[in-house]
Protein backbone atom coordinates (compact mmCIF):
# COMPACT_ATOMS: atom_id res chain seq x y z
CA UNK A 1 0.00 0.00 0.00
CA UNK A 2 1.29 3.92 -0.72
CA UNK A 3 0.76 6.17 2.06
CA UNK A 4 2.11 8.60 0.21
CA UNK A 5 2.40 10.28 -3.01
CA UNK A 6 4.25 8.43 -5.34
CA UNK A 7 6.96 9.08 -6.46
CA UNK A 8 8.02 10.16 -10.67
CA UNK A 9 9.13 6.92 -12.63
CA UNK A 10 12.28 6.41 -13.39
CA UNK A 11 13.49 7.92 -9.65
CA UNK A 12 14.93 5.76 -6.56
CA UNK A 13 15.97 5.45 -3.50
CA UNK A 14 19.29 3.77 -2.00
CA UNK A 15 19.72 2.61 1.21
CA UNK A 16 22.77 1.53 2.65
CA UNK A 17 23.29 -0.75 5.15
CA UNK A 18 19.61 -2.12 4.15
CA UNK A 19 19.76 -6.16 5.03
CA UNK A 20 18.55 -5.55 8.95
CA UNK A 21 17.71 -3.01 11.34
CA UNK A 22 17.13 0.50 10.96
CA UNK A 23 17.97 0.52 6.69
CA UNK A 24 15.60 -2.34 6.04
CA UNK A 25 12.99 -0.30 8.48
CA UNK A 26 13.83 2.56 6.19
CA UNK A 27 13.54 0.47 2.96
CA UNK A 28 10.36 -0.59 3.78
CA UNK A 29 9.04 2.73 5.17
CA UNK A 30 10.23 4.77 1.68
CA UNK A 31 8.90 1.64 -0.46
CA UNK A 32 5.63 2.12 0.92
CA UNK A 33 5.96 6.07 0.12
CA UNK A 34 6.09 4.57 -3.58
CA UNK A 35 10.00 4.55 -3.92
CA UNK A 36 11.87 1.72 -5.92
CA UNK A 37 14.53 0.91 -3.38
CA UNK A 38 18.32 0.35 -4.39
CA UNK A 39 19.11 -1.99 -0.88
CA UNK A 40 23.09 -1.75 -0.85
CA UNK A 41 24.84 -4.16 1.82
CA UNK A 42 27.64 -6.99 1.68
CA UNK A 43 25.51 -9.49 3.19
CA UNK A 44 24.54 -10.87 0.11
CA UNK A 45 22.19 -13.66 1.27
CA UNK A 46 20.50 -11.22 3.85
CA UNK A 47 20.18 -8.95 0.89
CA UNK A 48 17.94 -11.39 -0.98
CA UNK A 49 15.90 -12.20 1.61
CA UNK A 50 15.40 -7.66 2.32
CA UNK A 51 14.65 -7.38 -1.22
CA UNK A 52 11.96 -10.45 -1.55
CA UNK A 53 10.04 -8.75 1.47
CA UNK A 54 9.91 -5.52 -0.22
CA UNK A 55 8.83 -6.88 -3.13
CA UNK A 56 6.37 -9.49 -1.12
CA UNK A 57 4.90 -6.24 0.54
CA UNK A 58 4.05 -4.40 -2.96
CA UNK A 59 7.00 -2.75 -3.17
CA UNK A 60 10.08 -2.65 -5.67
CA UNK A 61 12.90 -3.62 -3.95
CA UNK A 62 16.62 -4.80 -5.82
CA UNK A 63 20.07 -5.25 -3.85
CA UNK A 64 22.96 -4.74 -4.53
CA UNK A 65 26.26 -5.81 -3.28
CA UNK A 66 28.35 -2.72 -2.49
CA UNK A 67 31.43 -2.03 -0.31
CA UNK A 68 30.67 1.64 0.59
CA UNK A 69 34.02 2.61 1.80
CA UNK A 70 35.38 1.28 -1.55
CA UNK A 71 35.59 3.65 -3.90
CA UNK A 72 34.49 1.95 -7.71
CA UNK A 73 32.75 0.09 -5.66
CA UNK A 74 30.03 2.90 -4.55
CA UNK A 75 30.42 4.34 -8.46
CA UNK A 76 29.77 1.17 -9.84
CA UNK A 77 26.62 0.53 -7.64
CA UNK A 78 25.17 3.85 -7.75
CA UNK A 79 25.58 2.93 -11.74
CA UNK A 80 23.89 -0.27 -11.70
CA UNK A 81 21.13 1.58 -9.35
CA UNK A 82 20.60 3.90 -11.94
CA UNK A 83 20.38 1.50 -14.87
CA UNK A 84 17.85 -0.88 -12.85
CA UNK A 85 15.33 1.23 -11.00
CA UNK A 86 16.25 5.23 -12.20
CA UNK A 87 18.09 7.90 -11.08
CA UNK A 88 19.07 8.07 -7.03
CA UNK A 89 17.33 11.18 -5.97
CA UNK A 90 16.93 9.61 -2.36
CA UNK A 91 20.41 8.57 -0.36
CA UNK A 92 20.32 7.27 2.97
CA UNK A 93 23.73 6.68 4.57
CA UNK A 94 22.92 4.33 6.84
CA UNK A 95 25.98 1.56 6.76
CA UNK A 96 27.70 1.14 9.60
CA UNK A 97 29.83 -0.82 12.54
CA UNK A 98 30.97 -1.17 15.72
CA UNK A 99 33.89 -1.65 17.30
CA UNK A 100 33.71 -0.20 20.53
CA UNK A 101 37.00 -0.04 23.42
CA UNK A 102 38.21 2.26 25.05
CA UNK A 103 41.23 4.74 24.44
CA UNK A 104 44.31 2.60 26.02
CA UNK A 105 43.38 -0.21 24.53
CA UNK A 106 41.41 1.03 20.82
CA UNK A 107 43.46 -0.29 17.93
CA UNK A 108 44.29 1.92 15.16
CA UNK A 109 42.52 -0.75 12.15
CA UNK A 110 39.47 -0.70 14.98
CA UNK A 111 39.81 3.54 14.09
CA UNK A 112 40.16 2.86 10.60
CA UNK A 113 37.39 0.84 9.91
CA UNK A 114 35.12 2.48 11.47
CA UNK A 115 35.79 6.30 10.04
CA UNK A 116 35.85 4.47 6.88
CA UNK A 117 32.40 2.71 7.22
CA UNK A 118 31.10 5.47 8.50
CA UNK A 119 32.16 8.96 7.56
CA UNK A 120 33.69 7.82 4.07
CA UNK A 121 31.17 5.78 3.33
CA UNK A 122 28.68 9.06 3.87
CA UNK A 123 31.09 11.06 1.82
CA UNK A 124 32.03 8.37 -1.19
CA UNK A 125 28.06 7.86 -1.87
CA UNK A 126 27.09 11.28 -1.43
CA UNK A 127 29.89 12.08 -3.77
CA UNK A 128 28.35 9.70 -6.23
CA UNK A 129 24.58 9.82 -6.34
CA UNK A 130 25.02 14.03 -6.53
CA UNK A 131 25.20 14.45 -10.19
CA UNK A 132 21.58 12.39 -11.04
CA UNK A 133 20.24 15.05 -7.88
CA UNK A 134 21.83 18.09 -9.74
CA UNK A 135 20.15 16.84 -13.06
CA UNK A 136 17.13 16.85 -11.49
CA UNK A 137 17.51 19.62 -9.62
CA UNK A 138 16.10 17.97 -6.79
CA UNK A 139 17.71 15.08 -4.19
CA UNK A 140 17.45 13.99 -0.44
CA UNK A 141 20.61 13.22 1.49
CA UNK A 142 19.75 11.87 4.71
CA UNK A 143 23.16 10.49 6.89
CA UNK A 144 22.78 8.60 10.02
CA UNK A 145 24.67 10.37 12.79
CA UNK A 146 23.97 9.20 16.44
CA UNK A 147 23.64 10.13 19.81
CA UNK A 148 27.78 9.09 20.73
CA UNK A 149 28.60 12.14 18.82
CA UNK A 150 28.02 14.06 21.72
CA UNK A 151 30.62 11.72 23.30
CA UNK A 152 30.50 8.60 24.48
CA UNK A 153 32.73 6.53 26.60
CA UNK A 154 34.70 3.46 24.96
CA UNK A 155 33.22 5.21 21.46
CA UNK A 156 36.00 6.97 20.50
CA UNK A 157 36.14 5.82 16.92
CA UNK A 158 32.53 5.82 16.53
CA UNK A 159 31.60 9.12 18.44
CA UNK A 160 34.25 11.02 16.09
CA UNK A 161 33.29 9.39 12.76
CA UNK A 162 29.40 10.27 13.98
CA UNK A 163 29.99 14.12 14.87
CA UNK A 164 32.31 14.24 11.64
CA UNK A 165 29.14 12.81 9.35
CA UNK A 166 27.12 16.02 11.27
CA UNK A 167 29.50 18.07 9.99
CA UNK A 168 29.37 16.64 6.36
CA UNK A 169 25.77 17.18 6.38
CA UNK A 170 25.34 20.75 6.49
CA UNK A 171 27.95 21.39 4.24
CA UNK A 172 26.59 18.95 1.86
CA UNK A 173 23.25 21.41 2.82
CA UNK A 174 25.29 24.77 1.83
CA UNK A 175 26.73 23.31 -1.36
CA UNK A 176 23.51 21.59 -3.01
CA UNK A 177 20.48 23.88 -2.12
CA UNK A 178 21.01 26.07 -4.85
CA UNK A 179 20.17 22.49 -6.64
CA UNK A 180 17.10 21.33 -4.64
CA UNK A 181 19.40 19.20 -2.80
CA UNK A 182 18.77 18.89 0.77
CA UNK A 183 20.36 16.66 3.34
CA UNK A 184 19.84 16.36 6.84
CA UNK A 185 20.74 13.74 9.38
CA UNK A 186 19.13 11.75 12.08
CA UNK A 187 20.75 10.99 15.20
CA UNK A 188 19.25 7.62 16.70
CA UNK A 189 19.58 7.05 20.84
CA UNK A 190 19.45 3.04 21.70
CA UNK A 191 17.35 1.17 18.87
CA UNK A 192 16.95 -2.34 19.21
CA UNK A 193 19.09 -3.76 16.14
CA UNK A 194 21.75 -6.53 15.67
CA UNK A 195 24.65 -4.01 16.63
CA UNK A 196 22.81 -3.21 20.03
CA UNK A 197 22.62 -6.91 20.87
CA UNK A 198 26.09 -7.58 19.81
CA UNK A 199 27.18 -4.23 22.87
CA UNK A 200 24.91 -5.83 25.63
CA UNK A 201 26.91 -9.13 24.83
CA UNK A 202 30.15 -7.01 25.36
CA UNK A 203 29.43 -5.71 28.33
CA UNK A 204 28.64 -9.24 29.78
CA UNK A 205 24.41 -8.39 29.70
CA UNK A 206 21.40 -9.97 28.35
CA UNK A 207 19.96 -7.77 25.71
CA UNK A 208 16.53 -7.65 27.89
CA UNK A 209 19.16 -6.41 31.09
CA UNK A 210 20.39 -3.82 28.66
CA UNK A 211 17.32 -2.60 27.43
CA UNK A 212 16.21 -1.97 30.69
CA UNK A 213 18.98 -0.21 32.12
CA UNK A 214 18.51 2.09 29.22
CA UNK A 215 14.86 2.62 29.26
CA UNK A 216 15.49 3.68 32.82
CA UNK A 217 16.85 6.38 31.86
CA UNK A 218 14.93 7.75 28.69
CA UNK A 219 12.58 10.42 28.84
CA UNK A 220 9.75 8.20 27.36
CA UNK A 221 10.59 5.04 29.26
CA UNK A 222 11.50 2.91 26.16
CA UNK A 223 14.13 1.62 23.70
CA UNK A 224 14.22 2.91 20.23
CA UNK A 225 12.78 0.47 17.20
CA UNK A 226 13.82 0.82 13.82
CA UNK A 227 10.34 2.35 12.73
CA UNK A 228 10.54 5.30 14.88
CA UNK A 229 14.40 6.23 13.05
CA UNK A 230 12.23 5.19 9.88
CA UNK A 231 9.71 7.80 10.38
CA UNK A 232 12.07 10.33 10.77
CA UNK A 233 13.78 9.41 7.86
CA UNK A 234 10.73 9.97 5.57
CA UNK A 235 10.09 13.18 6.97
CA UNK A 236 13.09 14.65 5.30
CA UNK A 237 12.81 12.74 2.34
CA UNK A 238 9.35 13.39 1.94
CA UNK A 239 8.90 16.80 -0.69
CA UNK A 240 6.77 18.66 2.13
CA UNK A 241 10.05 19.17 4.01
CA UNK A 242 11.67 21.11 1.08
CA UNK A 243 12.89 23.89 3.09
CA UNK A 244 14.26 21.95 6.15
CA UNK A 245 17.95 21.10 5.34
CA UNK A 246 21.30 21.08 7.37
CA UNK A 247 19.71 19.64 10.28
CA UNK A 248 20.76 17.27 12.72
CA UNK A 249 17.13 15.43 14.74
CA UNK A 250 17.67 13.05 17.59
CA UNK A 251 15.73 10.34 17.66
CA UNK A 252 16.39 9.27 21.26
CA UNK A 253 13.28 9.55 23.46
CA UNK A 254 14.50 12.67 24.99
CA UNK A 255 16.15 15.51 24.77
CA UNK A 256 20.34 15.18 24.31
CA UNK A 257 22.88 17.03 25.79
Amino acid sequence: MIDSTTPTSGRCAIVTGAARGIGLATAHKLARRGWPIALFDLDEGALDAAAASIRAAGGTAQGFAVDVSDEESVAQGAAAANAALGAPLVLVNNAGVLRDDFLFKATLDDWDLIMNVHLRGAFLMSRAVQSFMVAERWGRIVNLSSTSALGNAGQSNYSAAKAGIQGLTKTLALELGKFGITANAVAPGFIATDMTRATAERQGLTFEELAERVSGMTAVRRMGDPADVAHAIAFFVAEESSFVSGQVLYVAGGPSA
